[in-house]
């Protein structure tokens, strides 16, 4: 047998087992983090990482006199103990401190050695949840041992019954040949083998007691750009990893600056990459074109591992809240389920929800309430979209109707003659669009278009009922012509009227 730790639990396998047989339920073409025991000389960081059953906290130490955090009996005495608004207790253990019986300032994040009853005996690990000052039964030099670098919203989830499982010293290996990301399911494992499968984040402003805003716009951004479980690694540097796909997203705001420490995840919010994920593996300053929207409670060291092109499992606390697009019952069932007020415009038949209000998902979360908009299913309009052959104009048709953002979206009728639909589309200042995807020998039937910069309707979107050897589906010729997909429901489309809202969804292919 041999002993493994699979996201830091232990467990004892067969020799020659393979990364398959305990990764059965793993998301496919995901890359897991896998550190061996090194034969290299090790340094100890300074660093400390704290896994708690509320999740995990890294701390930097204040010298050695942290030290007695390492010994592997204290863990067994480090249940939570007490907590106020101020700062949470774990312990009791006896150690050797000498208590000065008098208040000391601390501030949020500092981790300190006090004592109950001026008792060295009766000693606690006592972290600070906010800038207070208090006698925590601590020496002279005030107990504070450590600071929260990373997983400081952990500090706010702890509650009666949570408790320390293990403290290990954060390690730098010399020979970083041996740690790597890998998806090859048929690794043999090895004996002291270190798995790290997922990367776990908690957004900026949420536990599961209390709910702030500050940063609910940017986080919003956050939850739908890691809403499908994965994070796309398009840069890696020694500082950070990026996820790139949502990059070009504009007006989002600077919400949350802070000093961006190992582990916190931000949105930039300007330049060429604004609307990318960060992740960070060192600590950098703040930024003002940096929103600080979560931080890593589990997988830093898959983060830190992490190269181009990998794609990390990710999971996002809490779910994003985007009803649009879905039936009113389901929105119905997943509002009922999280004990949240859910008011609809209109009930009965047959009705899919087209926008709610508020429509961010942590303001959703603090208000407990939410109100809909909804649409008869006759007036939404399935389609689909052809990113293989019309990438950039699929992109911006996004954009314009919404669906980038969300499940449905809205287009104006413009006009309407014969079997042509056209919708008028808003294109944003500085939008290009090029030349792509033009039809051939004709346009097809139910193919939805849009016209490019070659002529002067550029932007303008139309549906042609049926097949035309001449024109496209807004009446422009060919090389006018972008297809960007097709339309579902194309009876639907008969019946619409000019100057009407179409409400669209799109259905993946």
């Amino acid at each position: 047998m041999i002993t493994i730790h699979l996201d830091g639990e232990r467990m004892d396998e067969s020799e020659g087992s393979t990364l398959r047989s305990i990764l059965s339920h793993h998301p496919p073409g995901c890359s897991v983090g896998i550190i061996r025991q090194s034969t290299q000389e090790q340094a100890k960081t300074g660093y400390l990482k704290i896994s708690t059953t509320a999740g995990e906290v890294s701390i930097e130490t204040a010298g050695r006199s942290a030290d007695f955090l390492e010994s592997p009996e204290i863990v067994e005495t480090l249940n939570l103990h007490w907590g106020d608004r101020y700062a949470t207790a774990f312990g009791p253990f006896p150690s050797s401190l000498h208590p000065l019986r008098k208040p000391h300032l601390y501030e949020r994040g500092d981790v300190i050695l006090g004592c109950g009853g001026y008792e060295p005996a009766r000693s606690y690990l006592i972290f600070s949840k906010t800038r207070h000052s208090a006698d925590h039964g601590a020496d002279e030099s005030g107990g504070v041992i450590g600071k929260v670098i990373s997983g400081r919203a952990v500090l706010e989830r702890w509650s009666t019954g949570d408790r320390i499982n293990k403290i290990e010293p954060v390690i730098s290996w010399a020979d970083t040949s041996r740690s790597y990301t890998t998806t090859d399911l048929s690794l043999i494992l090895e004996d002291g083998m270190q798995i790290v499968t997922r990367v776990n984040v908690i957004a900026q402003g949420y536990t599961p007691e209390r709910i702030t805003t500050e940063a609910a716009g940017s986080v919003e951004h956050m939850l739908r750009a890691l809403q499908s479980g994965r994070f796309t690694v398009g840069r890696a540097t020694s500082t950070f990893i990026l996820d790139p796909r949502l990059a070009g997203t504009p007006d989002i705001e600077t919400e949350f600056r802070r000093p961006r420490r190992e582990g916190t995840v931000t949105v930039r919010t300007q330049g060429k990459l604004e609307g990318g994920i960060y992740i960070y593996r060192d600590d950098v300053p703040s930024s003002l074109v940096h929103s600080v929207v979560g931080q890593v409670v589990h997988g830093i060291e898959l983060v830190k591992l992490a190269k181009e092109q990998d794609i990390l499992a990710i999971s996002v606390l809490p779910q994003r809240i985007d009803l649009l697009g879905l039936p009113l019952i389901k929105a119905k069932e997943i509002i009922s389920a999280q004990e949240i007020m859910f008011e609809a415009d209109k009930d009965g038949g047959e009705r899919i929800v087209v926008s709610q209000e508020p429509g961010n998902t942590l303001d959703v979360l603090k208000e407990k309430r939410v109100a809909v908009t909804t649409a008869p299913l006759e007036k939404v309009i399935d389609i689909t979209l052809d990113d293989e052959k019309a990438p950039v104009s699929c992109d911006i048709f996004r954009r314009i109707t919404g669906l980038k953002e969300h499940d449905a979206g809205m287009l104006p009728v413009f006009f309407k003659f014969d079997d042509v639909v056209l919708f008028k589309s808003p294109i944003p200042p500085g939008i290009k669009i090029n030349p792509e995807n033009p039809p051939k020998d004709e346009a097809p039937a139910a193919s939805l278009a849009i016209t490019n910069d070659s002529r002067k309707g550029a932007g303008l979107i139309g549906v042609r009922l049926s097949a035309n050897k001449e024109f496209g589906p807004t009446s422009e010729p060919f090389e006018g012509t972008n297809i960007i997909g097709r339309v579902i429901d194309t009876e639907k489309l008969k019946k619409v009227k000019e100057k009407e809202n179409v409400y669209i969804r799109e259905m993946k292919q």
